[in-house]
């Protein structure tokens, strides 16, 4: 494959010769009875399958044909035994494979609601009509609570998130007026925590201005948190230092990746052990969300051609990126995605989303306009999240989840306007977005980028990385802290790589210590809203009380923070 000029181009460039490869996973859900875990069936839609009954592959086994029933492109999988386990599927065809996905043999599954199963609230949003989702409280055994409710209202248990006692219902309702009224008839029910209402607003991929230069050259922008640099530093440090690197489990919460695109045309069938493996649903766009973020962290190509954890080169332990929605239901379905994917193993999760309440205002003093959710369903979303945490702090403290600081210059760490990033718990890691600013200085100085006029700021924005990215023969670049989270997410994972001992904690005071700067000193106080993140502190410079980063906001350094993963092991030995 001939090497492109930057990330973009490779993922957006034409491939010669690749007519014949039609063979793609478009979707792979959970169907049929969700909480039947007796027959768990999956529905897979296909494109390009061809005549042939094709041979379905989990992990290194062939499942059965007698376990697959076909109908078109479509095809229903049952699996029996217990002894298999998650695992990524593809399909194989006339001697064509498919982009690998994950099947999680995990328990949580939701469904989303269908065209005909939606309305307008008071508030123009898209909510759903009849599909609602209970927090019982942790005391109840959640299932057999979730069916007396659901007998007593005539509705109908279809979906769960059991390690977090979350139920969704189908209820006997025709319109808004009757699933509020059930609404509030459920919420008084002594076991409810919490009524989980899902609401789809328009998803935008990228939020903000562009940058103010007509031209934009992807490593001038990545030069600033110094991915080059990390690179170089871990083909050659590992191997001299013979430390003993350990794969890593990433997972990406987005809808899919286009598979037609050069940077990801090569994740086929199985992935040999020791490289960097991709699995996620085909797309048709390779200028979607999901596929510019899946593009940060494994698009295959050298330097800032290709993704971080590709890069890494023949140093690399190899890393699986599992790219996975669970389905289309939103937020709900989102947590049921990491839920089911910590499970499965998952160390870092990515989670290049957020949402704003209805009203909310910016730093100007505007409201925000983009991805609001009314007040009715931020309250479900807000128990739900913080249940998701306290599951996660409880049963999986190793894992960390970094989370993108939002593009609605308003403020990331009051609930009343952000979610998830208001969360105050070690294990989340929230990313502000800088831009690399027209002064010709050194990178390491605080003037070399400047903070994105549309990026959510304050003191719970932990560290700030680049935020834009030029796609190949696009007029504008596009940014957004989504594109900023990924690169963090590749950071950490690698320094996981490298000490796998490392608690959340740990890595944020790693990213911290090893952060470049940038803006001006705020004296440790907000003024006029030029901060992007928490000000650096004398504890995170050595305790030099005189240090010249001292207030001022954190920029990420690729190279520094791999540099101080490999130190740490020195501190445990």
């Amino acid at each position: 494959m001939k090497h492109c000029a930057t990330l973009l181009l490779c993922l957006f460039a034409s491939v010669a010769g690749a007519a014949g490869d039609t063979l793609r996973i478009k979707q792979l859900q959970r169907c049929g009875d969700l909480p039947d875990a007796r027959r768990p069936q999956w529905c897979l839609r296909s494109e390009g399958l061809g005549p042939q009954m094709p041979a379905v592959w989990l992990g290194d086994a062939q499942l059965p044909q007698a376990d697959i029933e076909r109908q078109g492109d479509n095809l229903k999988l049952t699996l029996h035994s217990t002894a298999q386990r998650s695992a990524p599927l593809w399909i194989e065809a006339a001697g064509r494979k498919s982009n690998p996905v994950w099947l999680s043999r995990q328990d949580s599954h939701v469904l989303a609601a269908g065209p005909g199963e939606v309305a307008k609230n008071m508030d123009g949003l898209t909510t759903y009509l009849d599909l609602v989702s209970l927090l019982i409280e942790e005391k109840h055994d959640g299932r057999k609570e979730a069916q007396r409710i659901a007998d007593k209202f005539g509705a109908k248990v279809v979906g769960a998130i059991p390690p977090l006692n979350v139920y969704q219902l189908r209820l006997p309702v025709h319109d808004l007026v009757q699933r509020d009224a059930m609404i509030l008839r459920m919420g008084s029910e002594v076991s409810v925590d919490a009524v989980i209402v899902e609401e789809s607003a328009p998803e935008r991929a990228e939020e903000g201005d562009g940058l103010s230069r007509q031209a934009m050259d992807q490593a001038d922008e990545w030069a600033a948190n110094r991915f080059m640099d990390a690179l170089y530093f871990y083909q050659r440090r590992i191997p001299a230092s013979k430390v003993a690197v350990q794969s890593i489990r990433v997972g990406v919460i987005e809808r899919d990746v286009d598979f037609d695109a050069p940077g990801f045309i090569g994740y086929r069938g199985a992935c040999a052990k020791g490289n960097t493996c991709l699995y996620g649903r085909d797309g048709n766009r390779a200028d979607s969300h999901g596929s510019h973020v899946a593009g940060i962290l494994a698009a295959q190509g050298k330097g800032v051609e290709g993704g971080f954890l590709p890069g890494l080169g023949n140093s690399s332990p190899g890393f699986e990126v599992i790219v996975e929605r669970n389905s289309d239901a939103g937020i709900t379905a989102n947590i049921a995605a990491s839920v089911n994917l910590v499970e499965d193993g998952v160390r870092v999760l990515n989670w290049s989303w957020g949402i704003h309440r209805v009203g909310a205002k910016n730093v100007a003093g505007d409201e925000v306009d983009s991805l609001v959710r009314s007040g009715l369903a931020m309250s479900g979303y807000e128990e739900l999240l913080e249940e998701f945490f306290l599951w996660l702090r409880a049963e999986h403290p190793d894992v960390v989840v970094i989370n993108s600081a939002g593009n609605g210059a308003s403020w990331s760490g009051t609930d009343e306007y952000r979610l998830p990033s208001s969360f105050i718990t070690e294990q989340l890691l929230v990313v502000g977005g800088h831009q690399r600013s027209d002064k010709a200085v050194p990178v390491e100085d605080p003037q070399h980028v400047r903070k994105r006029r549309s990026s959510n700021i304050d003191m719970r924005v932990d560290v700030s990385a680049a935020a834009c990215i030029r796609p190949a023969g696009a007029k504008k670049p596009h940014c957004g802290t989504s594109y900023a989270t990924p690169l963090v997410s590749a950071t950490v994972a690698a320094m996981l790589s490298i000490n796998p001992a490392l608690t959340p904690e740990q890595v944020r005071m790693l990213l911290r210590r090893s952060a470049l700067t940038l803006g001006t000193e705020q004296d440790f106080e907000a003024m006029d809203a030029e901060d992007l993140t928490a000000p650096i502190l004398p504890s995170e410079r050595g305790g030099r009380l005189n240090h010249p980063d001292l207030g001022r906001s954190a920029r990420l350094d690729m190279q520094r923070a791999l540099d101080l993963a490999v130190q740490s092991l020195d501190r445990v030995r």
